[in-house]
């Protein structure tokens, strides 16, 4: 932040800019925004020439989320000092969180232009190269900003990510490492360290260090708080036990298998599910009472979140429970879709191509519909499982006669189960339909981005969870065209044996 000027301006009788100035500068390093927006944007209107105010009124609006006017106050103080390589990083941040990335990208060589070993520029040009899968890129934007600050905890970290991205995972696994022994407490460390480890296979130290996500900012909100202890794999006979669901309904739909597990220990089961897969978990009323999430909790004396039941049961790659299906599609809905798919004598074929747009990493995992359209080729009936549409892609489907769009009146994942049952087969990107149609044990092909999520392993085509499974993976070049060739090819062979 900028140091106030120390002459006193006269500018206006009705206000002393020097005086408002250092109280918008005390009120910016208590973190009141509000207060620091209305000072400085009193000094700007009265001063339109003060830089300082400008950077800081910059800085507090973005602190407020208000990016397009941080914007343009960042703007308004580089228009009175263009060479300032402090401002010239601040808007690239503040691009970057406007998802305006090649912007930012420039912002941040521009200040480096001005300052070669400006760490900020450095490490946040890291971030967005990232971001922007040019890994190689961010590894050496890192090495940079660590060379001027070797102990900087998130740069060692966003450093393992960079080389996790460039499957150096040895050396990823080393910089979360390093950045756990500057930070001992750093949660995205161990959070992507304990995602590597159980991408590697190595379940025993991955479960336990995958308990830090309680401490991530993405997840912490979804940490009940319970008073009751949680359960970690101890005797449970004739106790009872809350088990619930904390992130994505797709892990909801891998990780509900632990519940019968759980009962044959001798526990009686509450299972607590997300609405939408209300009827869908059904199926474990024989050995769990389901209640819905948001709704009032019977009594019980121990809970365990989903995602720590593999810790609980010290889940091993060999021991992970993988029967064919455990879950079954009620009978109206596939009944139901079974009759409206009838008509046609071709393989039917599922099709689902882009998940949660708020997902982390969904720039990465959703593709366009348009992509998979060489697959509409084959002679097989494709109807679209997607029930939310981005505007392409709504466009082509309108325009296409060769897919049955049911993903509009699939009201919950019964509806889906039931469709997905009458399917020959689907195809999928990573989300919570391709967890289900494996959970189904419907044959699914899974298209995998080329450092994929830990659940589907590495060096594989096959998944320890999803016996029914296919797994399609990018290569080093991160596209998905010689994938849906790939598709394409196995999904004719697919259809000739049907047809055979």
């Amino acid at each position: 932040m900028p140091s106030a000027p120390s002459e006193r301006s006269a500018a206006s009788p009705a206000l002393d800019v020097s005086e408002a100035f250092q109280r918008a500068v005390a009120a910016f390093r208590a973190g009141r925004w509000a207060e620091t927006e209305r000072l400085c944007g009193a000094v700007v209107a009265v001063q339109p020439d003060h830089f300082d105010a400008a950077h800081v009124l910059a800085a507090a609006q973005a602190a407020q989320g208000k990016l397009d006017l941080a914007l343009a106050s960042y703007d308004r103080a580089l228009a009175l000092r263009p060479d300032f390589a402090e401002v010239i990083s601040n808007r690239g941040t503040c691009l970057e969180r406007l998802g305006r990335l090649d912007d930012a990208l420039a912002s941040y060589q521009r200040a480096l232009a001005l300052r070669p070993d400006f760490f900020d520029a450095l490490y946040n040009l890291g971030n967005v190269l990232c971001t922007l899968g040019r890994h190689a890129e961010a590894l050496a934007a890192y090495d940079r900003a660590l060379a001027l600050r070797p102990s900087h905890a998130d740069a060692l970290n966003n450093r393992g990510q960079a080389l996790r991205e460039l499957m150096r995972y040895d050396e990823a696994l080393a910089s979360y490492d390093a950045a756990i022994a500057v930070a001992p407490r750093h949660a995205m460390a161990h959070c992507n360290a304990a995602a590597l480890r159980l991408l590697l296979g190595d379940f025993r130290r991955g479960w336990a260090d995958y308990e830090w996500r309680w401490q991530k900012a993405s997840v912490v909100r979804f940490d009940r708080k319970f008073p009751q202890p949680l359960w970690r794999g101890e005797p449970v006979a004739g106790r009872t036990i809350l088990l619930h669901s904390e992130q994505g309904l797709g892990d909801t739909i891998q990780f509900c298998r632990y519940v019968p597990l759980a009962a044959a220990r001798g526990a009686h089961v509450i299972f607590e599910v997300e609405p939408p897969l209300l009827g869908l978990m059904s199926r474990f009323s024989d050995v769990a009472q389901v209640v819905p999430k948001g709704g009032a909790l019977p009594p019980f004396d121990l809970h365990c979140p989903l995602l720590s039941l593999p810790m609980a049961f010290g889940t091993e790659l060999a021991t992970i429970p993988a029967a064919p299906a455990y879950l079954g599609a009620p009978a109206p809905q596939s009944e139901h879709w079974r009759a409206r798919l009838a008509g046609s004598r071709r393989p039917r074929v599922g099709l689902v191509w882009a998940g949660n747009p708020k997902h982390e990493r969904d720039r990465e995992r959703s593709i366009a519909l348009r992509a998979l359209l060489p697959l509409l080729d084959v002679e097989a009936s494709f109807v679209s499982l997607q029930k939310e549409l981005r505007p392409d892609d709504a466009a082509v489907l309108q325009q296409r006669r060769d897919i049955l769009a049911a993903g509009g009146v699939l009201r919950d994942f019964s509806d889906t189960a039931g469709l997905v049952s009458a399917l020959d087969l689907v195809i999928s990107v990573d989300t919570s339909v391709a967890h289900l149609a494996g959970a189904l044990g419907k044959p699914v092909w899974i298209l995998l981005t080329y450092v994929p999520d830990f659940r589907w392993l590495l060096d594989r085509d096959d998944s320890p969870w999803y016996p029914s499974a296919r797994l399609f993976r990018q290569d080093a070049t991160r596209m998905w065209d010689s994938v849906i060739a790939r598709l394409r090819e196995d999904l004719a062979g697919f259809v000739a044996n049907a047809g055979s």
